[in-house]
């Protein structure tokens, strides 16, 4: 039996509230599915729990108003690495200079307390990659496939029928919908009309 995106979806649910047990301001999660399919070279290019833990350093610095990064993002700033800390993050390194602090590793005490969230989550991470390891050539890819993107972390507007919109790595949407919590419908990439030029 394949792990689809829905069932790593709920795994990934589950670990971030395996970290909100140790620190309650974490916010919701609100789209677990938004971590699936999108890389990003500043916050590391594989889904794994230190990257879920980064993730919510992030959901940190929001509820607490704190600017982490700076450079659209790209610079995690020793604001940033205080948080980090908090949560079993280290970075032994001087700052990357153009990222920052982003490249943060597990405290030997934070793998212990979170062992079994880990393994866990490891798990579901390799039986999922097994499964969409299967893809072909003539697999359908959805509006990835239409809007160029690679899953490179390029984020496109996506817009649901109540007006609302978000931006979303296009292979992300592709892979399972992303719902609307204001109407319940699914957000989609609009079809650019008028493109091209006489």
């Amino acid at each position: 039996m394949s792990t689809t995106p829905p069932v790593l979806a709920a795994e990934l649910a589950q670990a971030w509230a395996d970290i909100q047990r140790y620190h309650p301001e974490l916010p919701d999660l609100a789209a677990p599915e938004s971590l699936i399919g999108e890389s990003s070279s500043a916050c590391g290019h594989e889904l794994s729990f230190e990257r879920l833990l980064h993730e919510a350093v992030h959901g940190i610095a929001a509820a607490r108003g704190v600017r982490d990064t700076s450079r659209a993002g790209r610079y995690h700033n020793r604001r940033f690495l205080a948080i980090a800390e908090e949560l079993g993050l280290d970075h032994p390194e001087e700052p990357h200079p153009s990222s920052g602090f982003s490249l943060v590793i597990l405290t030997p005490e934070a793998k212990r307390r979170y062992r079994p969230t880990t393994e866990r989550l490891q798990r579901a991470l390799k039986a999922h990659t097994a499964a969409t390891a299967t893809d072909s050539a003539r697999s359908f890819r959805g509006p990835a496939a239409r809007h160029g993107s690679s899953g490179g972390g390029v984020r496109v507007k996506a817009v649901c029928d109540c007006g609302r919109n978000v931006r979303v790595v296009p292979s992300v949407l592709a892979q399972a919908p992303i719902m609307c919590g204001g109407c319940g419908k699914p957000f989609r990439i609009p079809e650019v009309v008028g493109a091209g030029v006489s």
